[in-house]
């Protein structure tokens, strides 16, 4: 009888599952929508697929964006001086084709210098490598000789003959799928043909888009639906998008000449031949993060060898490429980007690599404009927020 009146006084406790009786009160849950999470990771690895696919499509498209974000403010200030936009697109174009021609054309003493020094670098190369292999053939027959003698006297000791060694010989053996300079310079002159191409396709690409103005932003803000509020958003991310890139980009130029500047003091300081070219190889590879100074140091330190014959030279050349690009990335365009992008360094090497991963080095140089131009459209999209939160500092 106390049973009953106690659930009927209590109705609530019988009611309760056990697993809920005996729980702690504060204890929290998360539930998982697995259909949902199932949907984005399929989602996630079709984009990914996309676009590893369509990277030949979008790799120009995405150079000539930035560089036509790069150059409106030029073209935009040559429109104030009552130039029209058709001549202001033209002569930004010519002038950024004529600085490349002239600064080429002032290189091109050096540049043929190092050319015509190819042949003998690469003998002075393949004897260095030779008698390196001769050096360490020698220390080799030198332990097996050493070792014929140990078993000698061991066996003369024990009263065993040992059985007499054969001199080390070498075998060579014609790999049909050995490395051959000629087959490496024909696929290089193939990729820069195809490069020339990309980079003519890519200037065609800027030159329109400067010539269209502010079109296809206003299309971007009509397409987001009658809303003024809508309307408004999408012009602050253009705006924003507009302001990073066009900072990042001017960061990107300001370092590239300040290590080449700084690596043409220390080629000069050395003694290496041909320092300004060198330096402007270091300022362009510079670009490209973690690869591009190491590629510079590579190279540098086999000239410097070549030329001086001397390991503590070539390194000294190569860890003075390294230092300075090491100094220019650690705190230059660290705090720069930090000021700029306002987003963890965590985020930005994560980037890197799945970018490098994807599209190679075409990757690594875009993947900081990439991920910029994420966070700022996560940071107007409230759905997106938790990405812009994972972004932030």
């Amino acid at each position: 009888m106390n049973a009953e009146s106690e659930s009927t006084a209590n109705p609530q406790r019988s009611t309760l599952p056990a697993s809920d009786a005996t729980a702690p009160p504060h204890a929290a849950r998360i539930t998982v929508d697995a259909q949902g999470l199932a949907l984005v990771i399929l989602a996630t690895i079709a984009v990914v697929f996309a676009l590893e696919w369509a990277q030949s499509f979008l790799i120009p498209l995405l150079l000539g964006v930035l560089l036509a974000y790069t150059l409106s403010p030029l073209v935009a200030w040559l429109e104030r001086v009552k130039i029209p936009r058709v001549a202001s697109a033209s002569l930004v174009i010519v002038a950024v084709v004529g600085a490349l021609a002239f600064g080429t054309y002032s290189l091109r003493g050096q540049m043929q210098t190092i050319i015509e020094q190819l042949p003998e670098a690469a003998s002075q190369l393949a004897a260095g490598l030779t008698k390196l292999g001769e050096g360490q053939f020698d220390a080799m027959q030198k332990v097996q000789t050493a070792a014929s003698q140990l078993e000698q006297a061991a066996g003369q000791a024990t009263g065993i003959p040992s059985t007499p060694r054969k001199p080390a010989t070498r075998v060579v053996i014609d790999d049909p799928s050995a490395f051959k300079i000629g087959n490496f310079l024909w696929a290089g002159s193939k990729g820069a043909a195809g490069y020339m191409g990309q980079a003519v396709m890519v200037l065609f690409l800027v030159f329109f888009l400067l010539l269209s103005g502010d079109t296809y932003k206003r299309k971007l803000v009509r397409l987001t639906g009658p809303s003024l509020s809508s309307k408004k958003i999408m012009v602050q991310i253009l705006g924003d998008i507009n302001h990073s890139i066009q900072h990042y980009m001017f960061m990107l130029l300001f370092t590239n000449v300040l290590v080449a500047l700084l690596a043409w003091m220390a080629f000069r300081w050395i003694g290496l031949d041909n320092a300004g070219a060198w330096a402007v190889a270091a300022g362009l590879l510079h670009i490209i993060p973690y690869l591009g100074p190491g590629l510079t140091a590579t190279g540098t330190g086999m000239v410097a060898f070549i030329q001086f014959g001397s390991f503590a030279t070539a390194l000294l050349v190569s860890g003075a490429s390294l230092v300075i690009a090491l100094f220019v990335g650690t705190f230059v365009t660290t705090w720069m980007t930090g000021r700029i992008a306002r987003m963890n360094s965590v985020a930005v090497f994560v980037s890197l690599l799945f970018w490098g991963w994807l599209w190679g080095i075409w990757g690594m140089l875009l993947s900081v404009p990439i991920i910029v131009i994420v966070k700022v459209v996560s940071e107007h999209v409230e759905q997106l927020q938790p990405v812009a939160e994972l972004l932030g500092e």
